[in-house]
């Protein structure tokens, strides 16, 4: 469902985020490159001093490539809960209206799509918003608390998450590497806050020209030629069939 979210949600009238938390990063030299006079190399010292750490909180939307980022010492659901709360009803609020509920059951359907073929589905209320998010996550036991869920079924965002070994799933997951990258290779910070403003200046700056992302890639491919090599083309149409038909062969 969530590389059905990535191919078509937006087609269907659906913003799709994605949200992740990555760290804890430590207050220690980073290898890497970076910008120094001529003559005046960066020296990084042997040893490091035990300053603290810092997590990011990660909101991403693929489509757009937009980023939003916040840098806080722990990630634990009391701050973590706030956090989400407050950007995605921001988020929720910018998108544009949409047609008023004329049939209820047919908005049931439309939610209960996305719970298709899964082994654990949490009870949907009996009144429904419109949908109008699909949020991709990864399967944290604070992220499927009843109190968070209900709060985003409220605000019409669908929850997805990624199964065990899965996190491949999450695109947030890449663009975290980019910004870990741009922010910390090459440095040296001596406190936690220095690690989380590294971050949030990096992403403001992400923003100002963001690269959208597109769910595909080799793993699309590599399942697309598995598909091929489990079907066999007919001439004549777009007809395929599972197995090879035999031909006849007149004798000379």
């Amino acid at each position: 469902m969530i590389e059905c979210a990535y191919l078509e949600g937006e087609a269907r009238g659906l913003v799709v985020w994605g949200e992740d938390e990555a760290g804890p990063y430590q207050t220690k030299p980073y290898p890497g490159q970076s910008w120094q006079p001529a003559g005046h190399p960066e020296h990084y010292p042997h040893e490091y001093v035990r300053a603290g750490t810092a997590k990011i909180m990660t909101l991403f939307h693929p489509k757009s490539g937009k980023v939003r980022v916040k840098g806080t010492p722990s990630t634990k659901n009391a701050i973590l809960h706030p956090w989400m709360k407050g950007e995605l009803a921001a988020i929720v609020a910018q998108l544009p209206e949409k047609e008023p509920l004329t049939d209820p059951d047919e908005n049931r359907v439309e939610w209960e799509r996305w719970q298709t073929g899964l082994q654990t589905k949490f009870t949907l209320p009996q009144q429904l918003p419109r949908l109008r998010m699909v949020l991709v996550m990864d399967n944290l036991k604070g992220h499927k608390s009843a109190e968070f869920v209900l709060w985003l079924v409220q605000q019409g965002i669908m929850p997805l998450y990624t199964p065990l070994g899965g996190s491949w799933l999450n695109m947030t997951e890449s663009v975290q590497r980019i910004l870990k990258k741009r922010a910390l290779e090459g440095s040296h910070p001596r406190t936690d806050e220095q690690i989380m403003a590294r971050f949030e200046t990096v992403a403001r700056h992400w923003n100002t020209d963001p690269t959208p992302f597109v769910w595909g890639g080799k793993r699309q491919a590599r399942r697309h030629r598995a598909r091929q090599r489990r079907l066999h083309r007919l001439g004549g149409s777009g007809a395929y069939t599972r197995r090879p038909i035999r031909r006849k062969w007149r004798a000379a």
